[in-house]
């Protein structure tokens, strides 16, 4: 009985060992392409590489500035006896702004008229002693006895005074040397001023720049003339046009570079505003496809192309990027078609679908 039991459980050793070997040659025999066939497809959305003009958008901030702005300080000391403008208004060109009190200045300017009519006596009376020299033919020596006898009786003097006291009553009227409109305005009507003090602000708001860095490996790409986009950044809505008016020939300790831009239309600007510049840099004969198709791989920058209806992996050369496309130096051809999404974990030679919007 135990020699039938040991010969039953070799006989069924030995046939499960026979039916392990029949399995494994079978599934050896089955073609890894199968397997492929059994994976389910990764549905896509592709695009095409286009070789074509690529649009490098360089983006800079800074601020608003005008470009006329002039300080106004009084030119002489004296009470505001007149104050015409307030903080906002527009001026044009040669307005009174405002008055300084001239009583003092007026007095000096009689007093100046008078002593200078008393030289002029002085002076023709002393020139009639010499009438044989001033009938002459010698005009030096004319010249000579007019200037001393000027001096003499003190005509030059009183003409220099007399236009001291004429320019002093012009200081006293305070004009707006540029049109524009006026800002801080800091002295009030009936306030003792002095010489040189700071009074208010002509600011043109109708030609405005903006300066901003820009960095100096883009540098190169930015040229007199060129056109930007204008943003306030505290308002995304409002769009202006900019064109590069100048370019600083040094770059700064951070290694960047002011451009200063030329604000057409400054609706909605203001002097001090916080702006956004968009620069277009167009680069010609570019291979470009959109910055969804670039993915990284161990740090290496990778395109999933498409062929026989699986992803092809493609180690690519990465150029300029303007956010919404990436140039594409070397790697894959134009007219490839190109994985746009599903892209992040698809592997080389993966089974895919495309999707069409």
């Amino acid at each position: 009985m135990k020699q039938f039991r040991l010969f039953f459980i070799v006989a069924v050793l030995l046939v499960t060992t026979l039916s392990c070997e029949e399995e494994k040659k079978e599934s050896q025999e089955i073609p890894s392409e199968s397997f492929r066939g059994e994976v389910a497809a990764t549905p896509v959305r592709v695009a095409k590489a286009e070789k074509r003009t690529f649009d490098y958008l360089i983006n800079a901030t800074g601020k608003i500035d005008a470009m006329d702005q002039v300080k106004i300080v009084t030119q002489r000391q004296g009470i505001l006896s007149e104050l015409n403008v307030k903080e906002g208004d527009f001026v044009e060109k040669g307005t009174v702004l405002a008055k300084l009190d001239d009583s003092e200045a007026k007095f000096r300017l009689e007093k100046a008229k008078i002593a200078l009519k008393n030289s002029q006596v002085n002076y023709d009376s002393d020139i009639l002693s010499f009438s044989s020299i001033m009938e002459s033919e010698d005009n030096e020596r004319k010249t000579n006895l007019v200037d001393q006898l000027k001096s003499k009786s003190g005509l030059f003097s009183a003409e220099i005074d007399l236009k001291e006291a004429e320019l002093e009553i012009e200081k006293s009227t305070i004009k707006a040397p540029i049109s524009g409109r006026v800002a801080d305005l800091k002295i009030k009507k009936g306030s003792l001023v002095s010489s040189g003090e700071d009074f208010m602000e002509i600011i043109n708001t109708n030609t405005l720049e903006l300066k901003v860095k820009v960095l100096e490996s883009d540098i190169n790409l930015i040229s007199i003339g060129q056109k930007a986009e204008v943003y306030p950044v505290s308002s995304s809505n409002i769009e202006v046009t900019g064109t590069v008016r100048s370019i600083n020939p040094k770059v700064d300790e951070n290694g960047l570079v002011q451009v200063s831009l030329l604000v057409s239309g400054s609706k909605g600007l203001l002097p001090g505003m916080n702006a956004r510049a968009i620069i277009r840099a167009p680069q010609t004969n570019s291979i470009v496809i959109p910055k969804q198709a670039l993915v990284y791989r161990s740090s290496r920058a990778v395109v999933f192309t498409i062929e026989n209806n699986e992803s092809k992996w493609n180690y690519v050369e990465v150029g300029k990027d303007n956010g919404k496309e990436v140039e594409i130096l070397s790697g894959i051809e134009a007219d490839n078609t190109v994985i746009t999404t599903n892209n992040l974990q698809l592997a080389h030679q993966a089974p895919i679908q495309i999707v069409k919007d």
